[in-house]
């Protein structure tokens, strides 16, 4: 089973391949999505990364608190989404 780990505080100009890349030094990645905005597709800052249980805890200890692309990562287990209500424009 995989499990997902939100990732916080990334250059904007990090590319999904580049995060994989990363995080692959720890272990097994199934899945990365960087979030964007969806106006602008600029980068928000942050993503999430799914690995196999076993090596999620290794990417947390390896990349929490350190420095990647000139910022520091925040690195811990997500939470489940929270079902908020749809805003009409």
């Amino acid at each position: 089973m995989a499990k997902k780990l939100f990732v916080g505080g990334l250059p904007f100009t990090t590319t999904e391949q580049e995060l994989e890349e990363a995080f692959a030094k720890a272990g097994t990645v199934v899945s990365v999505a960087i979030i964007t905005d969806r106006m602008t597709g600029r980068s928000k800052g942050f993503g999430f990364v799914e690995m196999e249980d076993a090596d999620a805890a290794a990417a947390i200890d390896m990349w929490n608190g350190k420095e990647f692309g000139g910022r520091n990562l925040t690195v811990n287990e997500a939470r489940p989404r929270e079902e908020r209500p749809r805003r009409d424009y």
